[in-house]
């Protein structure tokens, strides 16, 4: 064997086991934001149902959930009946569904196949899933009734995951703070 390679695959392989190590036991679906523990950005989005205008601002007082969703996404419709039973559980709580990147028909089909509890709010031009700092679906954001971002989650909410943030947005805490 050759005696240079074996070093320089050493010297490529050793780093990156080195970052996998040092990142074990850290949670991949708490993702650190520069928005946690900041005013939420507002928006003002169509709704799919009726085209009338949610503004975010007008939900000021109650926890807010907004989930960053669509229809080509498979862990979306995994997490789907787990954010309708939220909204169900919460009714004090606004929850709310961007759509990223995808087409009215799409989801106004997948709302008659699998119901809807909440509005599915159109961001066309994507200027939310960017004020957001949105990068995949889905992601949710979670805002204290004083409106500001409290947590984010990405991937699929399970139901202990969902009770755990919308209570902690009910308390106004902050993720990681002390």
């Amino acid at each position: 064997m050759n005696r240079t390679v074996v070093l320089a695959g050493a010297a490529l392989a050793l780093p990156l086991v080195g970052v996998l190590f040092a990142n074990l036991g850290n949670d991949p679906h708490s993702v650190d934001s520069p928005l946690i523990g900041q005013p939420a950005p507002r928006f003002a989005l169509p709704t799919v149902e009726t085209g009338g205008i949610v503004r975010l601002d007008e939900l000021r007082g109650r926890v807010v959930v907004v989930n960053f969703w669509a229809t080509w996404c498979v862990p979306c419709f995994q997490e789907h009946q787990v954010l309708m039973e939220g909204a169900r559980r919460w009714p004090d709580a606004a929850f709310l569904g961007v759509i990223y990147q995808d087409e009215v028909a799409r989801v106004k089909r997948f709302s008659a196949e699998r119901g809807a509890a909440y509005p599915s709010l159109m961001d066309e031009q994507g200027r939310t899933a960017i004020a957001y700092g949105v990068y995949g679906v889905p992601e949710t954001f979670f805002i204290s009734p004083d409106g500001v971002i409290v947590d984010k989650f990405v991937g699929p909410l399970t139901p202990r995951e969902l009770v755990a943030r919308v209570e902690r947005a009910r308390r106004g805490a902050v993720a990681g703070a002390p």
